[in-house]
C-alpha cells in the first residue's frame, strides 16, 4: 500500500455474520480488515464501471445496429490463418 496517500477513517455497520466472514477472509489473505474492505470496495467499483461501459455499448449498438454490409470488410480479419 502506498503510505503517501491520505487515508480517512470511516465507520461502517456490518452484521455479525458478515464481520466474522470478513475477519476470516482477512486472516487467510494475511491482510488486516481495513485492507480487505479497501480491496473489496475497489473491485466492486471496478465491476460497476465495467457494467456501465457494457451497458453504454449495448445501448449504442441497439440505437445503431451493425449491418452485414458494414461488417463485411472486417470478416477477413476475424478468420484464423491456416497453419
Amino acid at each position: 500500500m502506498d503510505q503517501s496517500r491520505h487515508m480517512e477513517t470511516v465507520q461502517i455497520v456490518l452484521d455479525e455474520k458478515l464481520l466474522l466472514a470478513a475477519d476470516q477472509a482477512a486472516r487467510r489473505a494475511k491482510v488486516n480488515r481495513s485492507q480487505l474492505v479497501r480491496e473489496a470496495l475497489r473491485e466492486h467499483l471496478r465491476r460497476l464501471e465495467l457494467r456501465a461501459r457494457e451497458e453504454r455499448d449495448r445501448e449504442g449498438y441497439s440505437r445503431h445496429p451493425q449491418t452485414r454490409d458494414r461488417m463485411h470488410p472486417w470478416e477477413s480479419e476475424a478468420v484464423w490463418p491456416a497453419e
